[in-house]
């Protein structure tokens, strides 16, 4: 005996017809949407008008100013240009008794950056990273000076620093006649006086690139070191300090920029004369100056540049090696 197996349909049910294909469901692939002319175009705009203006303002500036470091030229039309090679680099190296003490003096800026606002902004970060009270408030009272212009900062000191009505002198009896101090006109202080000013704005900038480094650590390392027995120096300086490597990457690049850029504290105070020469200062005064010697002050623009390049780009590369190989 056989069975018969029956396969029933549900009524109202479309029957396809003898010898039809049943179409098959199609799986839904995802949405995709083609940009339109119009966003096409957007886009282009916003990401070609900037690219074209880094590479007018940035890449192409200092090309021709590398390439105007080997000519001499007053500025007045194209046809004045002139190749003279090394001419300028020689008479820079040998015949300038600006360029040495300028090079000198930026090394003092950036040993002086290192040494005072780098160590003050971290401690200021450790303490701001306890989450003490009015933290918002103090924050931004040190990082204040960091968003003011340069110009400012140095109208403000020039007040502080006046010689008849100026703070310091005030507090320390040094505005009475015959027992001035010129914190801007001594060639012995000049110098020292601006690199305080600088290193007051420079610390709030440390600061909030140490707290922000800070808040990246893990709170399991200060937990585990809590429970070895380590106190909070030691904490500090076994456990939080070396994950701060990034960050004092990040530092080190910014303060040696920081020193070979300075240009507007000394201008504003004494446009570089007297004790307080950059070679910053040498580059302006060569193109913008009286004797607008474009060439010449290009040639001291690639020092500056080579200066940079040859320190920051060997510690990045060892640091990143570093990195690596962690």
């Amino acid at each position: 005996m056989s069975s018969e197996t029956t396969t029933k349909i549900p009524e109202g049910a479309a029957v396809p017809p003898p010898g039809a294909t049943t179409p098959q469901r199609r799986v839904p692939q995802g949405h995709q949407r083609l940009l339109t002319r119009r966003d096409r175009l957007t886009l282009g705009l916003m990401a070609g008008l900037p690219t074209i203006l880094h590479v007018a303002l940035v890449w192409v500036t200092a090309l021709a100013s590398i390439l105007l470091a080997f000519t001499t030229w007053d500025g007045i039309g194209f046809d004045s240009i002139k190749w003279v090679g090394l001419h300028n680099f020689t008479e820079l190296f040998t015949n300038n008794p600006q360029f040495w003490p300028a090079v000198e003096h930026n090394i003092v800026w950036f040993v002086a950056l290192i040494l005072i606002p780098t160590p003050l902004g971290l401690f200021l970060a450790v303490q701001l990273d306890k989450n003490i009270r009015f933290s918002r408030v103090y924050q931004t009272a040190f990082f204040l000076p960091v968003v003011m212009s340069l110009a400012v900062i140095g109208f403000v000191w020039q007040l502080i620093y006046n010689p008849d009505t100026g703070l310091i002198n005030s507090l320390i009896g040094a505005n009475e006649p015959g027992h001035y101090i010129d914190w801007i006109g001594d060639p012995d202080l000049n110098l020292w006086a601006i690199l305080i000013a600088a290193s007051w704005r420079h610390t709030g900038y440390m600061m909030i690139l140490y707290l922000a480094g800070l808040k990246g650590v893990d709170p399991s390392l200060r937990e585990a070191s809590a429970l070895d027995g380590a106190n909070e120096w030691q904490t500090f300086k076994n456990v939080i300090f070396p994950t701060l490597r990034p960050t004092n990457t990040v530092v080190l690049v910014v303060t040696i920029i920081e020193a070979l850029r300075a240009f507007d504290l000394v201008f504003v105070f004494n446009k570089g004369a007297e004790g307080t020469e950059l070679l910053s200062i040498l580059v302006t005064n060569n193109i913008i100056g009286e004797s607008s010697r474009i060439g010449y002050g290009s040639a001291i623009a690639v020092v500056l540049l080579v200066i940079s390049l040859a320190v920051i780009i060997p510690y990045l590369i060892a640091t990143f090696r570093k990195e690596r190989r962690a």
